[in-house]
């Protein structure tokens, strides 16, 4: 047999064998498509998403992700979840409660993951235990930080009386009653002011001013986390301390914020994430909360605030903003 013709006869047997090896790693290599929704901008969720990736990575997974955003309009949410549902995603990430109910109306059979504040208050799952039907996830409320941020202003500013809750009403109700409940029993008088759109939050500015109040808690919020630099920008403008609870307001030049991890939440999404595309069913896996808080403290606007920070506070932060 001539040299030409064993060649031959050895790349076929080779193919032959690497057949079945090849079919085997398209069916089990096959990159899953995971669809993202959120209500926010891109922007505020690319530190989010990131850590999400490292995740699935740290766990062997590639990945093709899909990125829908409302940049803070949640009624566009729902055709935004249409548009992912003709991708034929794997699965769903839904970041804030507008993008969850949304989600959860579109997507009856493809699990939908949540970061979400209430998700029992929401209605979007039926306990955390047992979350039920196609959808589970991450819950960031805690019933006692809002305690927590009075707790925070009261120590960090001793002489303020009266303090405003700005709130979004397309957002869950149990936070802004959990924190007046909480200033009362601190002895603090409330003004609580409604924002949701830009003209709103100018307003509510205006009205908190005129309040006299001596600080602002932002509540949680997809849609006033787009808004964050025109939020920042009109608290100092107006000179009003504001503690937040995601620390990107106080990267943007917030006074202070003190809340979930959520860098450390979406990596622990990713862990979700990898349990469902090896089969498991979301109705298995309750529901997780965060188990890392941070504080953060810009001291730049401190002290363009004119504010001294008590060391008491400043000990305990896990970052200071110089």
């Amino acid at each position: 047999m001539s040299r030409r013709a064993v060649a031959l006869v050895l790349t076929l047997a080779l193919s032959l064998l690497a057949a079945p090896l090849i079919a085997e790693a398209r069916q089990t290599g096959q990159v899953p498509r995971i669809g993202v929704l959120a209500a926010a901008s891109p922007s505020s969720y690319a530190s989010l998403l990131e850590a999400f990736r490292q995740g699935l990575r740290e766990r062997g997974r590639s990945l093709v992700i899909e990125q829908r955003y409302s940049g803070g309009r949640p009624e566009h949410l729902p055709g935004l979840a249409e548009e992912l549902a003709r991708l034929n995603v794997d699965l769903i990430v839904s970041s804030g409660s507008a993008a969850t109910r949304a989600a959860k109306r579109v997507f009856a059979r493809v699990p939908v993951l949540f970061v979400t504040e209430d998700p029992v208050g929401e209605s979007v799952v039926a306990s955390m235990a047992r979350p039920g039907g196609n959808v589970t996830g991450m819950a960031l409320m805690n019933p006692a930080i809002g305690a927590k941020w009075v707790e925070l202003l009261r120590e960090a500013l001793p002489a303020i009386r009266r303090v405003a809750i700005l709130w979004d009403p397309t957002a869950n109700r149990a936070q802004q009653q959990s924190v007046e409940a909480a200033a009362r029993s601190r002895g603090l008088a409330t003004l609580t002011i409604i924002g949701h759109q830009a003209h709103e939050i100018h307003a509510a500015f205006e009205t908190a001013k005129k309040g006299g109040v001596g600080a602002v808690l932002i509540l949680s919020s997809a849609t006033l986390v787009s808004q964050r630099q025109r939020i920042v920008a009109l608290a100092a403008r107006h000179r009003m301390p504001a503690i937040y609870e995601r620390r990107d307001f106080v990267e943007a030049g917030g006074f202070m914020s003190y809340g979930p991890d959520l860098r450390d939440v979406f990596r622990r999404l990713a862990v979700y994430a990898d349990r469902i595309l090896k089969g498991a069913k979301p109705a298995d896996l309750p529901v997780g909360q965060p188990t890392k808080f941070e504080l953060v403290i810009n001291m730049k606007t401190a002290k363009a605030l004119g504010l001294t920070i008590p060391p008491s506070v400043l000990v305990r932060a896990d970052q200071v903003i110089e």
